[in-house]
């Protein structure tokens, strides 16, 4: 990764772990799965003015099952179920480890020497603090938030294989990530149906006020919109391994704003624990960095899904 891909990768792991303390405020009262429903509806009301991505229907609505409605319906019910925001986005980081081992099954994308040491350190931090406050948790939520990680790897997967290029219209990262939000809304309205009940729905409707719309606003439009975009076009100009251990960040960003926000104070293993994943993603990114400014060649672009002439772009 060159040195501008290295600062919008921390700009966007700032974003999002500032989104789990947004996440916890404006949930208040609301059903999770419902507000992921309405988290994303307002995102796809952006296809009215964005064009359609020139990739296929299967990776649009790949990234948007598995990016989209996988990862938040499963993380915002973990949170629900009482994961404080720190550690939702703690546990939510094995998605680097889940990224970066199906990558290397499914796009033969081996991680260097250097990039496996980072993640180590990364995996360190993330060990040291879940075990210095992991033990209040409930274990289901642990459990969803988990999941919620795997299905954000293969989100990234399906969005590196499609070989989204930047640029700017149905070539640009932004097309993909509002209508891949298409797919999310009625499906996850279904589920808030049939798991947390149309009682439960009403109810959450009716507590939907300024607090909420302000958190929405903020994960619809600089965590998804912005935050994805730039995520997508990181993926599709540089390797996976290179590009997910940024988000090891997040939780640093995640626990700070709740200390400050949230009167959540950091415990030592916290503070270790976060010094821990700041160095692995300083050894991951600037050792890929020295890595490409010592080639003499052009990178080699990613494979072009066989059904599309020009793929387009895929992070809540």
């Amino acid at each position: 990764m060159n040195r501008r891909d290295m600062v919008l990768a921390a700009a966007v792991a700032t974003f999002w772990g500032f989104n789990f303390v947004v996440i916890d405020w404006g949930m208040d009262g609301i059903p999770p799965l419902l507000f992921v429903a309405i988290r994303f509806a307002v995102v796809a009301l952006a296809a009215v003015v964005v064009p359609r991505p020139r990739t296929t229907w299967r990776t649009i609505i790949g990234v948007g099952l598995f990016m989209s409605l996988g990862q938040f319906g499963l993380l915002y019910t973990s949170m629900a179920l009482g994961l404080q925001p720190g550690l939702a986005a703690l546990v939510l980081q094995a998605q680097a480890v889940f990224t970066i081992l199906i990558a290397a099954a499914v796009l033969r994308e081996r991680p260097t020497a250097a990039q496996l040491i980072g993640v180590g350190l990364g995996i360190v931090g993330l060990s040291i603090v879940a075990a210095g406050r992991g033990g209040d948790a409930p274990a289901l939520a642990v459990a969803l938030a988990l999941a919620a990680a795997f299905s954000w790897g293969i989100g990234n997967v399906i969005s590196r294989r499609a070989g989204t290029v930047t640029g700017q219209g149905r070539l640009g990262s932004l097309s993909l990530t509002v209508w891949s939000a298409i797919v999310v809304p009625i499906p996850a309205l279904g589920l808030s149906f049939a798991v947390e009940g149309s009682n439960a729905i009403v109810a959450g409707l009716a507590a939907f006020g300024w607090q909420s719309a302000l958190s929405t606003l903020y994960t619809a439009g600089l965590c998804t919109i912005i935050g994805y975009s730039i995520w997508n076009a990181l993926l599709a100009r540089n390797p996976s391994a290179a590009v997910v251990p940024w988000t090891l960040l997040a939780p640093v960003v995640a626990m700070a704003s709740a200390a400050l926000l949230l009167g959540q104070i950091p415990t030592p293993a916290e503070v270790v624990g976060g010094v821990l994943l700041v160095g692995g993603v300083l050894v991951t990114g600037l050792r890929s960095r020295r890595r490409a400014s010592g080639a003499s060649v052009a990178p080699v672009p990613a494979p072009v899904p066989a059904p599309a002439p020009a793929p387009t772009l895929r992070g809540g």
